[in-house]
């Protein structure tokens, strides 16, 4: 017989970015859990959630250290409710997260590390990487994936890194999925295979995986970050931790 209240450790996350992205991680976390529990259980959690607008004002304007800032003082947040591990469900804001977090002794799962290892599990080494502008055009995310796990990425032209970005914030942030725009996302990923040799591509944006997913292309490796990300959170807490 189980004891009441069911002591467990509880997932901290830093949410808002966006709401669609984080009613995601907060479902597919539970289902998760739920499957591990039985029952009526599913996971403990905080969330501190954000604003998109601001988040979005700060990335568009390129005001790095305002959006560090302003995520910092929501970190504080989860740090003060004591959480047991911390993750964010963005990849756009692991630019700054690993410094923030490592401020303080609470752990931190970084949302490209799952990832890393899905695609070594499956034998891959050149990868292709979609996520928003600074994602795809700044390095911190690639040096995560490239330093701490050998792998090789490679991302779209600038014209293509445009027209990814415009879709992420004028479309699926705002759950609206549009058939032409699903077209060119598949279109874009087509290319980097064959002309960039991408043995498969990283969904490295929170909310990609509702537009673009594995049934689209069932033979080229799909790596949803969201889905690894919350397994990886839900394994940690019932201590199932990966190494490497």
């Amino acid at each position: 017989m189980t004891i009441r209240p069911l002591t467990q450790k509880t997932i901290g996350i830093l949410g808002g970015a966006s709401n669609v992205a984080t009613a995601q991680y907060y479902r597919q976390i539970n289902d998760r859990a739920n499957a591990a529990l039985g029952g009526w259980d599913i996971a403990e959690t905080m969330i501190a959630g954000m604003n998109f607008g601001n988040i979005e004002h700060f990335v568009r304007n390129a005001q790095w250290q305002e959006l560090q800032d302003y995520v910092g003082e929501r970190l504080e947040r989860l740090v003060a409710a004591d959480v047991d591990l911390i993750i964010c469900a963005s990849n756009t804001l692991h630019r700054f997260l690993p410094t923030l977090t490592a401020r303080h002794s609470l752990p931190f799962l970084h949302i490209a590390d799952p990832t890393a290892r899905a695609i070594k599990a499956q034998g891959l080494n050149r990868v292709a990487l979609y996520g928003t502008a600074p994602v795809m055009r700044m390095d911190y995310m690639r040096q995560r994936y490239e330093q701490e796990f050998g792998l090789e990425i490679v991302v779209p032209n600038e014209e293509e890194i445009t027209e990814i970005d415009r879709i992420i914030f004028g479309e699926l942030v705002k759950n609206q999925l549009r058939p032409e725009s699903k077209a060119r996302y598949l279109q874009i990923a087509r290319r980097l295979e064959q002309q960039c040799g991408a043995q498969g591509l990283i969904l490295g944006c929170t909310e990609i995986v509702l537009l673009i997913n594995q049934p689209d292309r069932p033979d080229f490796p799909m790596f949803d970050t969201t889905e690894l990300h919350c397994a990886a959170a839900v394994d940690w807490v019932q201590g199932r931790r990966a190494e490497g």
